[in-house]
């Protein structure tokens, strides 16, 4: 009981804005750079900081060779303010309770997690519209990896929606498909395959030297090697790759097989000595998704942020074909 009444003066003395100092602060390690952010002052943020430390009991921020590091207290509230403000906007924005967004004056923070094998256009086209359409609007792009989980960020509300290819998407989440594309494999302009087409057999091309985006979580197949095993077939993978945009690279200096989608390898042609060869294991087409929780499924800037989601996607598959 007295342990209750103590708590109270602390939370009556902490407002939203200190929660946003405090995340703004722990983020930019650096008091003036969070007021810039803050568009305050820094004597202002420094006094607010010190009120954080009078309430924390702890320093938060302390000197590190030349800057500042967060303490370890520091890092641990950095997420739980970061909900906060999160709740908060959900809670009073009147676009996301159902009222009309208009892209043209709201503000909102739209967090879209994609992976890397996409077309390279695709994320840069999708910044470059809703910068256009949503002006005030601030954009996030997270990478989909082994240390992403996914599900559990959009549940919680830390991405609004994932864009991604999968075999067999997550059934608890809502599901739109984007586009197809067909799988191809990409080589250097004088691999073997490329040279004589006609010998490119799937008994060769599973014995050939392949490089591969490294696993969203370990143990787990990509969609290439997934349906390889179903027909219990398996390629000689030489390289995984964290970084696929670096991959046609690799592939123009080497004899490394790249399988993914036409529409990716096509960008690559005129800058790179590429070529592009059927793929001899009879892969199905390669489906993309967006991927959304049923949390955002009826927030009105969470269906517009939908919806140019599959503009773009419309635009680009007219493209390439």
């Amino acid at each position: 009981m007295i342990r209750r009444m103590a708590q109270r003066p602390i939370l009556a003395n902490i407002d939203l804005h200190l929660v946003k100092v405090l995340f703004t602060v722990i983020s930019e390690r650096s008091v003036s750079r969070a007021a810039m952010r803050l568009q305050s002052t820094q004597p202002m943020v420094s006094a607010q900081l010190k009120r954080l430390r009078q309430l924390t009991g702890d320093p938060l921020l302390v000197r590190s060779g030349q800057g500042l590091a967060p303490t370890d207290a520091a890092l641990a509230m950095l997420e739980p303010a970061s909900r906060l403000l999160r709740d908060a906007d959900l809670l009073f924005s009147p676009q996301q309770r159902g009222g009309a967004f208009d892209p043209a004056t709201a503000s909102p923070t739209f967090r879209i997690a994609a992976s890397d094998y996409l077309d390279p256009l695709f994320l840069p086209r999708i910044v470059e519209l809703l910068k256009r359409e949503a002006p005030q609007a601030q954009v996030e792009l997270h990478p989909l990896s082994a240390e992403f989980d996914y599900r559990r960020k959009l549940a919680s509300g830390e991405v609004d929606l994932v864009i991604g290819n999968w075999l067999r998407p997550p059934d608890e989440l809502h599901l739109g498909r984007l586009l197809s594309d067909e799988v191809v494999c990409l080589v250097s302009a004088d691999h073997p395959a490329a040279r004589s087409p006609r010998s490119w057999t799937e008994e060769r091309y599973l014995d050939s030297e392949h490089i591969a985006p490294m696993p969203l979580h370990p143990g787990a197949l990509g969609v290439i090697d997934e349906h390889l095993a179903a027909r219990g077939l398996k390629r000689r993978i030489a390289v995984r790759c964290a970084h696929f945009g670096l991959a046609p690279r690799m592939v123009a200096d080497s004899r490394l097989v790249l399988t993914t989608g036409r529409q990716f390898c096509q960008r690559y042609l005129d800058r790179l000595p590429l070529r592009i060869v059927r793929c001899p294991a009879g892969f199905p087409a390669m489906a993309y998704y967006q991927l959304w929780h049923e949390r955002a499924h009826a927030a009105p800037a969470q269906r517009w942020l939908r919806e140019q989601v599959r503009e773009v996607a419309r635009s680009l598959a007219g493209v390439s074909a």
